[in-house]
């Protein structure tokens, strides 16, 4: 039986727009209120996946979620028409009217957790969608996420999905940001690492003071369980609260792994010395490679500036091991010639493919925000919702969409025009028809 790690992709929204709602991320923050394209970012973001599928990667589409979120704004007491509701909120609440506008659902890394069939008691794949409760706009998501990767893993006999956790900061969940998988082989037996900020039941331990923890130990322990996982399968380690407050706000921003590869800067943990030989531990016989990149070599600010650990970590089907890296590392002169230097050492990352995603990259995500990792055997993938994964056919028809579909400018501004709302519910009604999803919107229930 075959074993492969798929890649499932975030699709750009047709409203994707620069809000500036992230506090504790330096790029969301940044370019705040300046205008998108959101033709651009999901052109960009599909020719990414397109080139993982030629590289022979099985590339997925996760479609987006459905911004302004008027239901959103009704539950809170905004009432009349569409168009008033927009106009109501924008004039008199403009923060909450920009935070139900949010472009955020594109980093899919965030829409879940996911334990591969290998790992779990049951020999399922498991999905938790992230409660994401730090940041009320992406409090909004995970709902719509559920449905969506329901529609898309829906048979019941390789799939599981749960519920998202209390949406509570107690629990306060991010998904596969702060999640990784190490394996010698894709379908063996691997050990996932759960990273988290801080406790949320014990004040004493440590905890970042300028920006907010928004992964809790509570919450990783409770998927660890519910995707029935064991002891020796399971590792959680607390991330630096020196480096969130430096604006690290997910461990994806800080650290990456893949197979038998942790790559990630000497800050990014606490008592890394201590995890790393349980993780050797846990591991087995065969070594696991530690890639330390010391602050000597690449400054946390640099890291954070070019998502230098914000990269996509992944084996060819020739068994390859490839950093797929956005173009802002290539520009960095240190974080360049790291890159250039790592690639000529004895260590399984051979090459460094660079690629634009700066329409991502200023919102605050890079190349492994965009992406949902999935551990499949080929059974499983075969049961898979086929219409989500990309090929040349899907590849242009969703160019061809986004083209009918998206503007190619956009202000903040722009987003109260209850025609934008129109336009943007026209193109994911004959988005879930190219995908298949049946019915995932709130227009559409």
């Amino acid at each position: 039986m075959k074993h492969l790690e798929a890649n499932f992709d975030g699709l750009v929204g047709p409203t994707h727009n620069y809000a500036g709602l992230s506090f504790g991320n330096v790029a969301s923050l940044s370019n705040a209120r300046a205008v998108s394209s959101p033709r651009s970012a999901a052109r960009q973001g599909l020719e990414k996946m397109k080139a993982l599928h030629d590289m022979g990667m099985v590339q997925g589409v996760l479609a987006p979620q459905e911004r302004p979120d008027v239901f959103a704004l009704r539950r809170l007491g905004f009432t009349g028409t569409d168009g008033e509701v927009l106009a109501a909120a924008a004039r008199t609440a403009p923060a909450i009217f920009q935070a139900v506008c949010s472009a955020s659902s594109m980093w899919t890394a965030n829409a879940a957790t996911v334990s591969p069939g290998a790992d779990t008691a049951d020999g399922k794949v498991h999905f938790t969608p992230a409660n994401l409760t730090n940041k009320y706009h992406r409090s909004l998501e995970p709902a719509t996420s559920g449905r969506i990767l329901q529609a898309m893993f829906a048979n019941p006999r390789y799939f599981a999905h749960h519920l998202h956790l209390p949406d509570n900061e107690h629990f306060g969940d991010e998904g596969a940001a702060n999640h990784t998988r190490l394996c010698n082989e894709y379908g063996h037996a691997g050990i996932e690492l759960f990273t988290f900020g801080r406790y949320a039941f014990d004040s004493s331990k440590p905890a970042p003071t300028r920006y907010p923890a928004r992964q809790t130990f509570e919450a990783s322990a409770a998927i660890a369980r519910l995707h029935g996982l064991s002891e020796e399968n399971t590792i959680f380690i607390q991330q630096n609260p020196g480096v969130i407050d430096q604006g690290v706000f997910h461990n994806d921003v800080i650290a990456v792994g893949n197979r038998n590869v942790l790559f990630y800067h000497e800050q990014a943990f606490l008592d890394t010395e201590a995890k790393k030989r349980e993780i050797q531990r846990k591991f087995g016989d065969q070594p696991v490679h530690f890639i330390e990149v010391k602050d000597s070599e690449v400054s946390v600010a640099d890291a954070v500036q070019t998502y230098l650990f914000n990269t996509q970590l992944i084996s060819l089907p020739d068994g390859t091991m490839v950093i797929i890296a956005p173009t802002e590392c290539q520009e960095n002169e240190r974080v360049s010639a790291y890159l250039a230097d790592l690639v000529t050492r004895d260590t399984p990352i051979r090459q460094v493919h660079y690629f634009d995603v700066k329409q991502s990259m200023r919102n605050g995500g890079g190349p492994a925000c965009l992406r949902l990792r999935v551990a499949l055997t080929d059974e499983e993938l075969a049961a898979v919702n086929p219409a989500v994964i990309l090929d040349e056919v899907l590849f242009s028809r969703l160019n061809q969409w986004v083209d009918s579909n998206y503007r190619d400018e956009l202000s903040v501004d722009d987003l109260r025009d209850p025609q934008l709302l129109e336009e943007s519910r026209t193109a994911l009604d004959e988005l879930t028809q190219i995908l298949k999803l049946g019915s995932v919107y709130k227009f559409q229930l």
